[in-house]
């Protein structure tokens, strides 16, 4: 099991990406300041190093090289990962947001990163057109019993008592955590800041909160950043029923794409995201269809 990491300014030989997909097991305390220096943990630096993807190139002169180290993978036990964290500077245009979600990026509080690990290529980002998407019987059945008794509203992010305490229940039930619970402060950090429009699901049952899903906006496309819920909840299948309201905001409010994060078949908090189909998947560069 992987410990967790704080990312301070000095920490870059031992810096792990920060994810908040479901399945990492990382608890971030500190995130790399924007105005640090470009890490030197690795002897090449150069930009043909890092992976950049060549479909975000166009915005590559706005996108600050922060850290970028190997280290422990927080997916798959034994594997070395190398994930390259940049600071998107201004201006930042909701077409921006599209391109790099198409190239592989995710986010991060205030910064993006993509994979580029040397010897795996386990994760895969994944999305779905929002149009296209075919409900099943099961998940016809995570509707209509949430239709029965639960509230949800979609609002700007905040932090309060009771979301830091379901972020921290939810982590230490699963065995995501592994250096204590985090803060308000922390809490505002990881969810609350950020780089690009944000929203979140709130989502009740008998007016008490059991659920929080964070999702970005861009032009065209929407991004799911992190669901955090009640562990006591877990007949309502809150995971699942909040992908199901990202889709629906999506055809709602005109945007083609909906992004789930990275799909891992090894790990069984980013696997389950083959229930959404049908769905793309980027491999070697390449978005591919896949049906499950």
């Amino acid at each position: 099991m992987v410990s967790g990491v704080h990312l301070g300014p000095l920490a870059a030989r031992n810096w792990r990406p920060p994810n908040f997909d479901s399945g990492n097991r990382l608890a971030t305390k500190q995130q790399p300041s924007p105005s640090m220096k470009q890490s030197d943990t690795l002897d090449d630096m150069s930009p043909a190093r890092d992976g950049y993807p060549e479909s975000a190139e166009p915005l590559r002169h706005r996108m600050m090289l922060v850290q970028d180290a190997v280290s422990e993978c927080p997916y798959i036990d034994g594997e070395p990962a190398r994930m390259p964290l940049y600071f998107p500077t201004p201006p930042r245009r909701s077409e921006d947001t599209d391109t790099l979600l198409a190239a592989g990026f995710r986010r991060s509080s205030q910064f993006v990163y993509h994979t580029n690990c040397p010897n795996c290529r386990a994760c895969q980002p994944t999305r779905l057109r929002a149009d296209e998407f075919q409900l099943t019987k099961s998940l016809r059945r995570v509707l209509k019993k949430a239709e029965r008794e639960l509230t949800w509203n979609w609002q700007p992010p905040r932090v309060d008592a009771d979301r830091v305490r379901l972020y921290n229940d939810h982590r230490n039930l699963r065995g995501l955590a592994q250096d204590g619970d985090i803060s308000a402060s922390d809490y505002e950090t990881f969810l609350i800041a950020t780089c690009w429009p944000t929203l979140e699901l709130e989502i009740r049952h008998q007016d008490q909160l059991v659920g929080v899903s964070i999702m970005d906006i861009g032009r065209q496309s929407i991004s799911a950043v992190y669901t955090h819920f009640d562990p006591a909840a877990s007949k309502f299948s809150l995971g699942t029923f909040a992908v199901l309201q990202q889709i629906q905001w999506a055809k709602d409010n005109g945007r083609t794409w909906v992004y789930l994060g990275l799909y891992v078949a090894e790990n069984p908090h980013l696997n389950y995201k083959s229930r959404f189909v049908p769905q793309e998947r980027l491999i070697d560069g390449q978005w591919r269809v896949c049906l499950e």
